[in-house]
């Protein structure tokens, strides 16, 4: 399994490099004009979510965006730039809440005038973005955000597509790892962020388990509020109901604090702790963390996507450029890239041509593509939404080397919903159609 020794603050020098590449392409040119293919990125650069998640995107999609305009990549995507057009990234911040991203979203594409729109790790923003991609005909690809609202409240989604999985894939995935390493497991509980992504993700994660675990019992859940950042009083509650499993489904600064403070008060050695969204942090927990923390990187990412030649070709390539092998966050920025350079080299232009938004969504639509991730199927949300499998591991740190042991994976049929059947009536009815090995 893939080793890591570096400083998370490789990552916060990095982020000054992304910025970089952002003023470089901030000219308000559009691509028709200059024969470049322009791609706005957009990701946490600042505040508690950039370091394990935003800065590793953005890397990801410098180095990326760097190596296409080269020629580099192996095969299928061999081909210069994007269909043979060099790449222009425009990368902004995703900080500041959704208004400001409606706002900054509006200016990539009429002021900026770039040709697709990559971005967005906060459900919030992605939900408040894809109206307005609808609005402005921009072809969008939703590289991170795990709301399962994104195309229940947009069915008729013509311009926004998601390469990435869901939450609700998440949660069932971390029920079936239970299920399979833990099957008597009698006491759960749970802290989540106390917003959407959190209420959803618990909602999922105790519906799985009643039908999954059915001797196991919610004795405690905790919701504080997104970004609190000392959750003493939240862990002290956890604490006395002396639960078997703590699930948590959050990311960026808070998920790396909770860890921290569980661990230091005890809580994670007398109970398991179950991080959806863990491995966005592999690189820097070190013997902050206990043997045994089970932790999933949201999908077949970072250390638990498979040795292919992308998946090894793009390791090399990043590793060498930040000293850090990829965490999930940039991993899920890659295949969001690839999926676009996918759609564009499928859509029917010439050499060189840019292709329209309509023309990139035709092609993009219920499309199968290889990526760093393994194969990709855009087989659910009207052929918007990508399916793959999902696995979860054990985290453990020895002699000064973090590692993946127990890893169990789970394929995309077992764990996601029928086209069109929402998870909650999925779980409920007992996984009608699921497909698990």
């Amino acid at each position: 399994m893939k080793n890591n020794k570096s400083k998370f603050s490789k990552y916060l020098v990095s982020g000054v490099a992304a910025l970089a590449l952002a003023a470089g392409a901030a000219g308000s040119a559009s691509a028709a004009e200059n024969g470049k293919f322009r791609v706005g990125i957009v990701t946490f650069l600042s505040g508690p979510a950039a370091g394990p998640f935003g800065v590793p995107s953005a890397n990801a999609a410098k180095v990326l965006v760097e190596e296409l305009n080269k020629g580099n990549l192996p095969a299928p995507y061999d081909k210069i730039g994007i269909n043979g057009a060099e790449i222009e990234a425009v990368i902004i911040d995703e900080a500041g809440g959704a208004t400001k991203q409606v706002e900054e979203y509006r200016n990539l594409v009429q002021r900026q005038k770039v040709d697709a729109v990559i971005g967005y790790v906060s459900s919030g923003d992605c939900l408040a973005i894809a109206p307005v991609a609808e609005e402005l005909k921009t072809f969008t690809i939703a590289y991170d955000c795990g709301t399962p609202r994104l195309f229940a409240d947009n069915p008729d989604a013509q311009y926004m597509f998601r390469t990435g999985l869901d939450a609700s894939v998440d949660n069932i995935g971390a029920v079936r790892y239970l299920a399979a390493t833990r099957p008597d497991v009698t006491r759960l509980a749970g802290i989540q962020q106390n917003y959407s992504w959190g209420q959803d993700s618990w909602a999922d994660f105790t519906a799985a388990a009643s039908a999954l675990l059915p001797e196991a019992e919610v004795v405690e859940e905790q919701f504080p509020k997104i970004y609190q950042g000392q959750y003493g009083a939240e862990i002290s509650a956890l604490s006395v109901k002396r639960p078997e499993i703590v699930h948590s489904s959050f990311w960026g600064g808070d998920m790396e604090a909770l860890v921290l403070q569980a661990n230091a008060r005890g809580l994670l050695e007398d109970a398991t702790g179950l991080l959806t969204c863990g491995e966005a942090s592999f690189a820097t927990y070190k013997d902050q963390a206990p043997n045994g923390m089970i932790i999933g990187a949201r999908g077949p990412f970072g250390q638990f996507a498979p040795d292919n030649e992308l998946n090894t070709w793009f390791e090399g390539v990043y590793q060498n450029a930040y000293d850090l092998e990829p965490v999930y966050p940039a991993t899920k920025m890659a295949q969001a890239i690839l999926g676009l350079k996918y759609a564009a080299e499928n859509a029917g232009v010439a050499d060189k041509e840019i292709p329209s938004a309509e023309q990139l969504a035709a092609a993009m639509k219920g499309a199968t593509f290889e990526s760093v991730s393994g194969t990709v199927e855009m087989a659910r949300g009207n052929g918007h939404q990508a399916m793959q499998g999902i696995t979860y591991g054990e985290y453990h740190y020895e002699d000064g080397v973090a590692s993946i042991k127990n890893a169990v994976s789970f394929d995309g049929e077992c764990v996601t919903p029928p086209e069109g059947v929402a998870a909650a009536d999925w779980i409920a009815d007992g996984f009608p159609g699921a497909k698990c090995n």
